[in-house]
Formats: structure tokens, C-alpha cells, sequence
């Protein structure tokens, strides 16, 4: 196999072997393709698509790059949620001490920021001692003490994934549904899990703007769980605004907690509890959502969510003072208002485009080894639907170096749309659900 044929070949659009795909996959885990090539196929991926049979192929052959994990012998249902991405998308950290607070054992493998996109384990990294890099020994341990484990991909777990993931990051590859799905799936089905819930975002800040395509990598996904043995259901959720009022990854863990005491942004607290009551309906704790949805409600008002993840928290090394005190989070030394140009009322919102400003600021990853600052983000004050005046703050940017502050504050400004009336239709937070 040369790694140039299979380029020129998907370049070309045409469909490569199940083999094919394999000794790619395996060439490139064992570093004898090189990241250039590697860049060159997932671009022509991208631009040409795969097949399903293609698709399938990839999974399975990022799956077993590495081991699978069995935790048959724990006798809770495992069950765990992945996100497709957003803007302020932080209802994992909210999810999984809920979930396992009633009960079911959540083995959580999560990702590094991609694109715009902030991700779990950045967000998980800004509470200071918090260890996302658990070995598969230590990663039983936590899950076995407090029912939650929250980590990133070992060496073990979906190598090739743990590569690819990195190069796509930052070479414009992430927008491809085939890639997306061998990318969540290959991780998730190496957990060991029974059950799956997705959330897939779409609109104006998701990697699927379109909701017909949002569609199709929800289908791809429940396919390709389901053919595994695998209870999975997907959600399709809106990602035209940010998700909660905060982003960044210190400000996001800290409005994560704001919701486990019971308070927190609306739409976050809404949509955690809809996610979580269908992990409990998969898990087969409950017997309806709306049983779920109560069950969640009650954990949280009890205080034992909160309490779960303070748990989770102290058995990955991490201070567990912040939980109490969420200023112990880094933060940044400035802000800077942007405020509206006009009054009015917000029509819609450009959301990739605060996810990048926020990425601009320092809170993600332009190139593999640049550095996160957890402190930076931004705050959002108004969302679609909401009357504005002249002057109005809509955002505020949290920064700690003006380098690229204008360039982050253009990003925001022109992120707001503003019409005289008040738009007839509002995103709804959940627009249906596939696989149920």
C-alpha cells in the first residue's frame, strides 16, 4: 500500500477497500504515514465524502487501534453522552455527576478543543491538580469509587484517533460527517458502555449548519452504534446561539457548577436535564423520560449532584475547593464591553465566530502545541429575541493580553445581527430525536 494512491484515489472520488482503510489507519498509528499525507487524505474526505461502508471501515479501524475496554463485571448499566460541539457547550461536566449520582456508572472518554468547538478535557484541565490523563488502571479505579470517570484517550484507548484528532484540529478537517462519526464513535464503543446518548448541535455554531446534514451524521451515528450492540438515541439540538451565558474554559466549568447548586442559565439547565433523562431511560433506571427528567431535578435540588462532582473532582487530583468557591478558577486580569451599534432586537447570531474570538483570545488551539489559557472567554448578555439600545453591552471579552483583542472584539461586533422588530421564530433548544 502506498499512503499516495489512497490520496489520489479519494482525491478522485473513488471508494477505498475496507483493507485499504485499515493498513492506512494502522500505518499512520505507527507513525510510518506521515502527518502531511495523513492531512492530504482528510482533506480529500472533506471534499469527496465517504461511504457508508468506508465509514464503517474507518471506526472500526480506529476502534481496535487500541483496546476496548469491558466493565461486565460492574453491575450498573454504563452509559455516557458525547456532543458534536458548540459554543459554551459544557453539559458533560453537569451530566455525568447527575447521572452517576442515580446510579448508573458513566465512563467518560472526552476530547481536546476542535476548531471553534471548546472541549471537555481543556475545560476539565483550568480546576487546578484535575487529571484528565488517567491510565486505564487508575480510570476503573475513579469509575469503581464514584461511579464517573472523566478522561482522555491513553495510549491504549483508540490510538488513531488520538492522532487524528490532533491534525484535524488545524488543518480545516474537522466538517466531514464520516470523520466525525469514526471519530466519536471508535471512542465511545471503546468504553465498554451499554447505552449512548448524542447530542448533535446544529446552526450557525455547529460543525453541521445545515439541519438536514445535522440529520445525517445523527443517522450515521445511531447506525453505526446500533450495528454494534449498542441502545443509542441522538438528540439535534440548536447551536445558533451560544449555549448557556458563558465561554471559556475556567468560566464554563464555574457556570457548570452554578447549575449543579440549582441556579445557572436556562437553557443549559433545560437541556442538561432532557440529556441526562434519556441517559437514565437508556440506563434503564427509569421507565419514562419524564421519570428522568424528575429524577435529575431531585439530585440536584438535594445537593448530591453537586456533591458527586466534588467526588469526582478530589479522586482526579483536583481542588476540590473550587466547587465551593468557584473565584478559585483562574480568571482573566481584563475585560472590554461590546456593545450594540443600534437598538433593536437580536435577529440571529454568527456563533462560530464568537467560538473563535474566544479561541483568538487564547482559550483554544490555532496550532497542535499552542497553549490554552483557561482564564480568557467570553460572557454573553443578550441572545436572539432580545431588545437592545444604543450602547448595550451584548458580550463581554475576559482577556489577559491585548495582542489580538481587536481582532477578537471585530469577531464579536460583527457576530449580532439587529432587526426593528422582534424575529417571528426562536430557535428552539431540541428540534427532534433520532433513534428513540
Amino acid at each position: 500500500m502506498r499512503a499516495v494512491d489512497l490520496i489520489r484515489r479519494k482525491r478522485d472520488s473513488g471508494e477505498l477497500t475496507a483493507e485499504e482503510i485499515h493498513q492506512l489507519i494502522a500505518a499512520y498509528t505507527r507513525g510510518d504515514v506521515p502527518d502531511y499525507q495523513m492531512s492530504a487524505w482528510l482533506m480529500a474526505v472533506v471534499l469527496r465524502g465517504m461511504s457508508r461502508p468506508e465509514i464503517a471501515a474507518l471506526t472500526e479501524a480506529m476502534l481496535f487501534s487500541g483496546r476496548v475496554l469491558d466493565f461486565s463485571d460492574l453491575a450498573a448499566r454504563k452509559v455516557d453522552k458525547h456532543s458534536t460541539g458548540g459554543v459554551g457547550d459544557k453539559t458533560s461536566l453537569v451530566i455525568a455527576p447527575i447521572v452517576a449520582a442515580g446510579g448508573l456508572k458513566v465512563p467518560m472518554i472526552s476530547g481536546r478543543g476542535l476548531g471553534h468547538s471548546g472541549g471537555t478535557l481543556d475545560k476539565l484541565e483550568s480546576i487546578p491538580g484535575f487529571n484528565v490523563n488517567l491510565t486505564l488502571a487508575e480510570f476503573r479505579h475513579v469509575l469503581e469509587t464514584c461511579g464517573c470517570a472523566l478522561t482522555g484517550q491513553t495510549a491504549e484507548i483508540a490510538p488513531a484517533d488520538k492522532k487524528i484528532y490532533a491534525l484535524r484540529d488545524v488543518t480545516g478537517t474537522v466538517e466531514s460527517p464520516g470523520l466525525i462519526c469514526a471519530s466519536i464513535m471508535s471512542k465511545k464503543l471503546a468504553e465498554g458502555i451499554d447505552a449512548l446518548v448524542l447530542d448533535v448541535k446544529t446552526g450557525s455554531g455547529a460543525f453541521m449548519r445545515k439541519i438536514e446534514d445535522a440529520e445525517n451524521l445523527a443517522g450515521l451515528l445511531v447506525e453505526t452504534g446500533t450495528r454494534m450492540g449498542k441502545k443509542v438515541v441522538a438528540l439535534l439540538t440548536d447551536m445558533n446561539q451560544p449555549l448557556g451565558r458563558k465561554a471559556g474554559n475556567a468560566m464554563e466549568v464555574a457556570e457548570s457548577i452554578e447549575v449543579l447548586g440549582g441556579g445557572g442559565p436556562a437553557d443549559l439547565r433545560e437541556l442538561c436535564l432532557e440529556l441526562a433523562a434519556w441517559m437514565f431511560f437508556l440506563g434503564e433506571r427509569v421507565k419514562t423520560l419524564e421519570e428522568g427528567k424528575k429524577l435529575s431535578s431531585d439530585l440536584i435540588a438535594s445537593g448530591q449532584a453537586r456533591e458527586k462532582f466534588r467526588e469526582i473532582v478530589g479522586l482526579q487530583g483536583g481542588d476540590v475547593g473550587v466547587v465551593d468557591d468557584p473565584h478559585r478558577l483562574a480568571h482573566a486580569r481584563q475585560t472590554l464591553d461590546v456593545v450594540s451599534p443600534g437598538g433593536g432586537f437580536v435577529s440571529s447570531i454568527q456563533c462560530e465566530q464568537l467560538g473563535v474570538a474566544c479561541v483568538v483570545l487564547g482559550g483554544g488551539r490555532e496550532k497542535k502545541d499552542d497553549q490554552i489559557d483557561p482564564g480568557v472567554g467570553l460572557e454573553f448578555h443578550k441572545r436572539i429575541g432580545d431588545a437592545v439600545v444604543r450602547g448595550e453591552p451584548l458580550c463581554t471579552l475576559h482577556y489577559n493580553s491585548d495582542e489580538r483583542l481587536d481582532e477578537a472584539r471585530r469577531l464579536a461586533e460583527t457576530a449580532y445581527r439587529m432587526e426593528s422588530e422582534k424575529p417571528k421564530f426562536l430557535p428552539p433548544l431540541i428540534y427532534r430525536v433520532i433513534g428513540a
